[in-house]
């Protein structure tokens, strides 16, 4: 009896008088308790007068099955649980539901268009499916009807075709959708981030695609270059896609004209690697108003400083940060650190290569004291390709002849080199009274905040490789909704902090000593060490939490055997805790 339900939840049909047997409840108070005796009668007529039998006592029933009792013999019908309705279907609601839910709150649909429109719900759908699942565009099509997705969005009956539309239809308005993210987020005289990575080709096609410097490991393969603007938090706010055999130094100063003439930016702080921003375009930034920047100097430019005695390593003794002028540098700040955990490191590694290169030229020279190898143009070729591979060949002094082969270390190459482990130096324009020196290391380090990006586009989240499309403007209108399927997943990553592996502690960092390696807080720490939260709960990663949230379904019901035409109703699964925070973690994201 506990499995069943009043029909009356269903329907108000009501059943005909079973007889006049009815539950009696009796109430007595015996020193300040209240007892309550239920019990089962018949009322009969004998002799002209109506007597009660009691048939049983009830009392021993939970109190709720008592009730049950006394409803059925009012008349109320009772049925199965199970036999009350159908579920016709259940498709995955939960992660639909908080990736909806981060783009309502960052204005997601009137980032894209002021109105509404066919175009911009397939491309919201889009964003949200790149998060959700990424997948190719015919895939998406068969995989969102799993979901709560295209119905809620009302592109249920799009097919392949209606996205790639869409897409170009949302690459004709990217200059306006960044534009209103830059006056979100760049405030003036504020830091900009910028780096660029590239993602390989599945296809020759493709004019973008180029051979050049692969960033997966992939040699030998087309690929596409991209460009990411940041803030200083690694918010994304602009994308721009280059030929894959653009140099990264080719794409920065095009980037800055873009903030000042598309963006309307006319005071910004550049943030870029050694790399990004050479001296050509430090020299361009310097006769532009109100472009500062900060970067990096090269290893050979800071081995030019020691040359000249301008960079006293000395002075890393006393402290690990400290400023100094250069009249090579004029106009500019130095801001020297040595990190001393990077020193141990690279002191290992480069010890590690050393020992590894000699064990194989050693056996490179024993084949040549056998007389296996002979030539000195073959040894050559030999040698060559081991200190090559190692890259170690300026720590070697190598003597090759016809017949003989000899090799040792060069040690006074090897300690120029190490005095060096460890130091880098900041460059920058910024003056003093903005922006001191050790802030002007952490907000270089907040370049790591674009790699993270990157990281995320590439192969954690959003999967934007390999990239399958054919004409070049697919392939912008494809990063383009990447990019937008990031910022909303920036967002949602910030608020889930306290649900993840992620550090909640972010004030921190600001009093951090800026040149020691980036350390966690305890309470990250802990929830990594033991994968739970204070709670006692699991912690999660950004996909498996949007998995645990898949599990919230939405059921569409209805009366059973009624028709396929019946009307139906929705009942959506109670959340668990876990899920219910996310969810409500979600509804505070604010932009």
């Amino acid at each position: 009896m506990l499995d069943i339900l009043p029909m009356c939840a269903y329907s108000t049909v009501m059943a005909a008088r079973t007889g006049p047997a009815h539950v009696v409840t009796t109430i007595r108070k015996y020193k300040d308790r209240v007892y309550r005796t239920h019990l089962l009668r018949r009322s009969y007529r004998e002799g002209g007068s109506v007597k009660n039998e009691t048939l049983g006592n009830l009392s021993h029933l939970p109190t709720h099955l008592v009730e049950m009792i006394r409803r059925a013999l009012q008349g109320e019908t009772f049925v199965p649980l199970g036999q009350a309705f159908e579920v016709v279907r259940s498709p995955a609601h939960g992660h639909v539901q908080a990736v909806t839910t981060a783009m309502q709150r960052v204005g997601c649909a009137s980032l894209i268009a002021s109105k509404s429109c066919r175009e911009r719900d397939l491309v919201l759908t889009m964003v949200a499916a790149r998060i959700l699942a990424p997948h190719t565009k015919l895939a998406t099509t068969r995989w969102w009807h799993t979901t709560t997705l295209a119905e809620d969005f009302g592109v249920a009956d799009a097919n392949e075709n209606d996205l790639y539309a869409a897409m170009d239809w949302l690459l004709q308005r990217q200059n306006t959708i960044q534009k209103k993210l830059a006056a979100r987020h760049l405030s003036a005289g504020g830091l900009v981030l910028y780096d660029l990575s590239s993602s390989y080709f599945e296809g020759t096609t493709c004019p973008l695609a180029k051979r050049g410097y692969n960033r997966d490991g992939k040699r030998g393969v087309l690929q596409v270059n991209y460009g990411l603007l940041t803030d200083v938090r690694g918010c994304p706010v602009a994308v721009s896609v280059h030929e894959g055999n653009t140099s990264d130094s080719r794409t920065f100063m095009p980037e800055v004209q873009r903030l000042r003439q598309d963006f309307g930016i006319e005071r910004m702080v550049m943030v870029g690697d050694r790399g990004m921003i050479g001296q050509k375009a430090i020299d361009q930034m310097r006769d532009t108003d109100g472009i500062g920047w900060i970067t990096a100097l090269k290893s050979a430019s800071i081995r030019v400083l020691v040359e000249q005695g301008q960079l006293q390593l000395g002075l890393f003794d006393e402290r690990n940060l400290f400023e100094l002028i250069s009249p090579d540098y004029p106009g500019e700040r130095l801001v020297a650190c040595r990190n001393p955990e990077l020193a141990k490191s690279r002191a290992h590694t480069r010890e590690a290569l050393l020992a590894a290169t000699e064990i194989k030229l050693a056996t490179i020279k024993a084949r040549v004291e056998a007389a296996k190898l002979t030539g000195q143009d073959k040894i050559g070729v030999t040698v060559g390709k081991i200190v090559n591979q190692y890259k170690v060949a300026k720590h070697f002094e190598l003597v090759i002849g016809d017949s003989a082969f000899s090799f040792q270390r060069k040690h006074d190459s090897i300690a120029a080199e190490a005095a060096l482990d460890g130091i880098y130096i900041i460059r920058t324009s910024v003056p003093s009274a903005q922006m001191d020196a050790p802030d002007c290391v952490r907000n270089y380090k907040a370049l790591a905040n674009v790699e993270r990006a990157f990281r995320s586009f590439k192969t954690v989240d959003l999967k934007v490789r390999p990239i399958h499309h054919r004409l070049a403007d697919r392939v912008r209108a494809h990063i383009l909704l990447c990019m937008l399927a990031y910022y909303v997943e920036w967002h949602m990553r910030e608020a889930w902090r306290e649900l993840m592996f992620a550090d909640s502690d972010q004030e921190a960092k600001a009093t951090r000593d800026p040149v020691a390696p980036a350390k966690r807080s305890n309470a990250a720490l802990a929830k990594i060490a033991s994968h739970t939260l204070p709670d006692g709960t699991a912690a999660h990663s950004f996909c498996t939490l949007l998995a645990e949230l898949a599990s919230v379904v939405r059921n569409t019901c209805r009366t059973p055997h009624s028709g396929t035409d019946a009307p139906t109703f929705n009942v959506v699964t109670s959340p668990n805790p876990t899920q219910k925070r996310a969810l409500e973690l979600i509804q505070q994201i604010n932009v």
